[in-house]
């Protein structure tokens, strides 16, 4: 029994409180891959009503030994699959358990991987939610922290790290080569956030220090890692700099020192997340470490991910939620906070911007699934925690807290937040806890706030409704508010602060800019809007303006009219990315022709000077052309769009990140057209060299998947590439690569090796679906049975990691509506709710990801069936 429930978890923690665990892993013999598994051992101190019977959490490959109170306990009696039994116990308790950890493949537990490039063996784990189990013997649920010791038995010549400082170091005697490292107890924290470092990982150092208010100094050692074959591209320098900006800036914010010791930070290989903030030793995707020519917008990406992390030392470390309910008491708080970070104490001044454009965009995309869900969310169990690592719980919570902030004020809200540190700290906690601590230094009820904002679902639409005037002005003007609830099916109009901007042509220059605005709160299904009668009417009327609420927008007509003429003189990055996101929203609505999106971003991306902007239209220009565009008209909207990006790769500044935005759009959309395959093999061949742009590892297999997908790369050539470029993300690439050939023998072996086969790291797995889905229109339809035929027993019989990517990667979402047809009642979506209505008991993560592949399917079909107002090219 590897879930756990919510129900099961209250019980345990009303018998049990945690109090220290001992751990100890020798992974001495890592290096030798045929070593499945390691030796775990740990002793729990925990008190318990006596005579109470409860359990542990081990998901282990054999059990050798279990001690409760110095009693050696049968375990054909007490070990029951992934739980130790512990019955009968005392007031006082000490429970030993002796196993077999296995190493994982799959980023989840102690996950072991050898870098192709030098044979190196390297370790790290990964917990989040519930994986500590696959290390050591605990309690695993975030209620019941303890003070963690570990010690660590591995080769002399390696780093080995964890949450605390190194408290002891030595050599074992009759093992040359071997040492055990001893780790200071940690404070008290959940069994999530430990964390364990351990290969030739490189090293670099350094130190942060500040006064605080009593005079003392804080002094907090720095340390980063990151594979020793990355070191040379490893930029640590900069990374050490936006640290020690972070730790100013939170430090200083919070009002509470630094409460862990050491900040450790370590990149790392075939992982999961974007990062996670086990305190003490912060660990990130090693994608973070750019080996290729990367954008400002990627570096700016990592900072805000870095800020994001640090703000959980006190979000979620210090003081952590006590059940997967209140997952967005860290989660919404960190993604608020590392914008926030990024715009306070970096360089960037686009934080805000990309957060309306990127962030936000995922939340409304979530947000209209029919599996979304309240920000304050049901988890009854941890296989439905897993899944609730979403856009709701990231970024739509964190876009409410902006309103929040804006509700209360910057400063309530952050006296608050210090009292919520002061008064939990250490422990854990639940939205009524935060909301007293708001509501006292703000003076406000927020019981309202909570119930409309953090316990509905569902995103609100809202758009102006404009009389006309005498004379060319404003008559009056109402907001309309339609806030369907997805999962009641009610309408839950929520209260919106917003501004409407008011812009107009500039005489002299053409650009659009601000010329007046209104602030307002809307509230009900119709809002008046004072102040704006008898305005002259302005060339654009736009809602939300600067971006103060979590709302959908339309346009009136006359507004999307000037935006779809004059998007690129809209001087204002932030107001520029606002009606980039409302033309994408009327695309994937269905309420206008994706091609109209596509031809916005032909017209107006070369001028985009926003790169996290440019980076997210390209993206959603080339969903559009892929799902969103009839397939009668895809071919030539592709075609102008894939000509599109050949010019401007050719007319961009040289070296500038616009210059290689079009050039990833060029590989990207040639994967399926092959009209500028001339041109990939001369910038991969040097025959075409274009001034500023280089051709380097990453580029270059973006070019090799466009033309494998073209049936233009052999296996050999794929195969030559990647002894150049023998790396991790080479071995990605390459199998990306060769699993997109659209050969059938390729697409079989491509298959058996994902859902067949376990020998697939995560990653690589993740790269082989994808090139597999890569293929020609009606190529996969001999798949789609087998794919439901094979679900339950994937999902029974694979990790939850594994089992979501083949489950979600494999949906046959690539399918076209027949013209005149209705979208409803596409083959697919019919087999999908068969096999919905047979598999009604199936878990319900499984469906929650089948659900949604289904809604992002209709939506696609939809699309497809606008008629189209683009003339063919």
């Amino acid at each position: 029994m590897s879930n756990l429930t919510r129900a099961e978890a209250a019980a345990r923690s009303a018998l049990v409180t945690a109090h220290r665990y001992d751990v100890s892993l020798d992974v001495r013999h890592a290096a030798d891959a045929a070593v499945e598994g390691y030796t775990s051992r740990t002793s729990i101190a925990f008190s318990a009503a006596p005579g109470a019977d409860t359990f542990l959490d081990f998901i282990h490959g054999g059990v050798h030994s279990v001690l409760l109170n110095g009693t050696e306990l049968d375990l054909a009696a007490v070990v029951d699959g992934n739980r130790i039994l512990l019955r009968d116990l005392a007031a006082e308790n000490e429970v030993v358990v002796t196993g077999t950890a296995l190493y994982s493949r799959s980023g989840e537990g102690l996950h072991r991987f050898f870098d192709p490039a030098d044979g190196k063996c390297y370790l790290y784990t990964q917990y989040e939610p519930a994986d500590a189990r696959r290390v050591f013997a605990n309690f695993e649920q975030p209620d019941l922290k303890a003070e963690f010791t570990f010690h660590v038995t591995a080769p002399s010549d390696w780093h080995v790290v964890s949450n605390s400082a190194e408290s002891n170091r030595r050599e074992l005697p009759g093992d040359a080569g071997t040492s055990t490292w001893d780790f200071a107890a940690t404070k008290r924290m959940s069994t999530y956030i430990t964390s364990v470092l351990a290969g030739p990982y490189f090293r670099a150092e350094d130190h942060w220090s500040t006064v605080l208010d009593d005079g003392t100094r804080l002094e907090v050692p720095l340390a980063l890692y990151c594979r020793a074959s990355l070191a040379e591209s490893f930029d640590a320098a900069e990374l050490f700099t936006l640290t020690k900006a972070g730790l100013d800036f939170f430090n200083r914010l919070f009002d509470y020192p630094y409460p862990w010791g050491k900040y450790d930070q370590a990149f790392v290989p075939e992982y999961n997340l974007g990062a996670m903030e086990n305190p003490g030793l912060v660990t990130f995707t090693e994608k973070y470490v750019f080996t290729s020519r990367a954008t400002d917008a990627q570096y700016e990406a990592r900072a805000n991910t870095l800020m994001h992390e640090m703000a959980h030392m006190w979000f979620g470390d210090l003081v952590t939620m006590r059940w997967w309910d209140d997952l967005w008491l860290k989660e919404s708080f960190a993604d608020f906070m590392g914008t926030l970070g990024v715009d306070r104490a970096t360089r960037w001044e686009s934080a805000w911007v990309n957060f309306a454009n990127k962030r936000k965009a995922w939340a409304y995309l979530q947000d209209q699934l029919p599996t979304t869900h309240p920000i304050v969310a049901d988890i009854p169990d941890l296989e439905a925690a897993k899944q609730n690592f979403d856009g709701i719980t990231y970024a739509k919570g964190a876009s409410v807290l902006k309103q929040l902030v804006a509700y209360v004020g910057f400063d309530a809200f952050i006296a608050g937040s210090r009292q919520y540190f002061r008064r939990h700290a250490f422990g854990n906690t639940s939205l009524a806890d935060l909301l007293a601590a708001l509501g006292t230094a703000s003076g406000r009820d927020l019981g309202g706030w909570s119930r409309q904002w953090l316990q509905t679902s569902g995103i609100s639409t809202l758009s102006a409704e404009i009389a006309e005037g005498p004379g060319g002005t404003i008559g009056p003007v109402l907001l309309r508010q339609t806030s369907v609830d997805p999962v009641t099916g009610r309408q839950e109009h929520r209260p919106h602060r917003l501004r409407l901007g008011l812009y107009d042509f500039d005489g002299g220059s053409g650009a659009l800019r601000r010329t007046d605005s209104v602030e307002l709160d809307a509230d009900g299904p119709l809002t008046p809007v004072p102040g704006l009668a008898g305005k002259p009417r302005p060339a654009l009327l736009l809602v939300n303006d600067d971006d103060f609420s979590y709302v959908k927008v339309r346009l009136d007509a006359g507004s999307e009219a000037t935006v779809r003429e004059a998007l690129d003189r809209i001087e204002d990055p932030m107001a520029r990315a606002l009606c980039w996101t409302v033309l994408w929203d009327s695309a994937r609505d269905a309420a206008t022709p994706a091609a109209l999106y596509v031809a916005a971003v032909e017209r107006f991306a070369p001028a985009e000077s926003g790169i996290g902007v440019l980076l997210t239209v390209l993206g959603n220009a080339a969903t559009a052309v892929e799902r969103y565009v009839p397939a009668t008209e895809r071919h030539a909207v592709r075609s102008g769009l894939l000509g599109t990006a050949a010019a401007r790769l050719r007319d961009s500044v040289p070296g500038s990140d616009q210059q290689l935005a079009w050039a990833r759009t060029l590989a990207g959309l040639s994967r399926h057209d092959g009209s500028q395959l001339g041109l990939l093999r001369g910038l991969l061949s040097g025959a075409e060299q274009l001034e500023g742009l280089a051709v380097d590892a990453e580029l270059r297999w973006s070019l090799w998947q466009a033309l494998a997908a073209q049936g233009e790369a052999s296996a050999e050539e794929l195969d030559a590439e990647l002894a150049k470029d023998n790396t991790a993300s080479g071995r990605e690439g390459h199998a990306l690569a060769s699993a997109a050939r659209p050969d059938a023998e390729v697409k079989a072996a491509a298959w058996k090796a994902a859902v067949e086969s376990t020998e697939l790291s995560n990653e690589l797995l993740g790269a082989t679906i994808a090139g597999f889905m890569t293929a020609p229109a009606g190529a996969l339809d001999g798949y789609i049975e087998p794919y439901f035929d094979c679900l339950e027993r994937v999902w029974r019989e694979r990790s939850i990691e594994i089992a979501g990517r083949i489950v979600r990667g494999l949906f046959p979402a690539g399918q076209d509506l027949t013209e005149g047809t209705d979208p409803e009642e596409h083959p697919v979506l019919l087999r999908t709710d068969t096999w919905l209505a047979a598999h009604a008991e199936a878990p319900r993560a499984l469906r929650r990801i089948v659900l949604e592949q289904r809604d992002n399917l209709l939506r696609a079909l939809r699309a497809q069936a606008v008629p189209s107002a683009v003339p063919a090219k």
